[in-house]
């Protein structure tokens, strides 16, 4: 056969995905809780439920093959976010406790615990078959290696990785993170050093990095550059 032929239709193959994708991916950021703009869908080969509870900042792209369930919780994805296909979040966990009942069921009431909010902060890179599960915080700029199954939330401009995954190590100094910052963020929402400090020496987000997601109700913030 023709090999100008054959290329043809290998690239027709590719081209017909793509406008499906557009056409689906107007009506799913349409059905979002929020959606920046300059968001990279692929609806066609992915699976999304409980969409009305996807709130994504600007500049996203999520690649092919993505499953995010999130019926009851919210997903959180802030601005300057790339994620690599076959990534998975699941904001809810089966409530296997119950006794006298069939997990298979379903048939019982469920924890308020059992479904938690996902947040994945701006500037962050997801490598290739990510897994983050309910209650998980990504913090800003950070990247998570292939095959990573993060079951806990991780500090700002860490890079993460193994299963279950933990903090590698992190991608700046904590000088480098006050330089980087005051070039990309406005005053009010850059780190201080001894933000820094504290996340990187408990592993965790200090009260003052939750109270930026959070407001005195303990309802999340929702912003652009999140």
């Amino acid at each position: 056969m023709n090999t100008k032929l054959l290329s043809y239709v290998v690239k027709t193959s590719l081209f017909l995905p793509f406008l499906w994708d557009r056409f689906w991916a107007f009506f799913y950021k349409k059905s979002m809780g929020s959606c920046g703009k300059n968001v990279m869908l692929k609806p066609a080969t992915s699976v999304f439920k409980g969409i009305e509870n996807f709130y994504i900042a600007s500049d996203v792209r999520i690649a092919r093959y993505a499953v995010i369930y999130s019926t009851v919780a919210k997903v959180y994805i802030g601005s300057k976010v790339g994620i690599a296909p076959h990534l998975k979040i699941i904001t809810g966990n089966h409530n296997f406790q119950s006794v006298g009942h069939f997990m298979f069921d379903g048939n019982y009431s469920k924890n308020k615990s059992d479904d938690r909010d996902v947040i994945i902060e701006g500037d962050s890179w997801l490598g290739i078959n990510v897994t983050l599960l309910s209650g998980v915080t990504i913090g800003r700029g950070s990247c998570i290696a292939a095959g990573a199954v993060v079951t806990k939330s991780m500090p700002r401009y860490s890079i993460i990785g193994g299963v279950p995954a933990k903090v590698l190590k992190f991608r700046f100094t904590p000088e480098q993170i006050i330089e980087h910052e005051k070039i990309l963020y406005p005053e009010s929402e850059r780190m201080s050093l001894e933000d820094i400090m504290n996340e990187r020496n408990n592993l965790k987000f200090c009260n003052q990095t939750r109270s930026y997601f959070y407001d005195q109700s303990n309802n999340i913030r929702y912003t652009e550059q999140m």
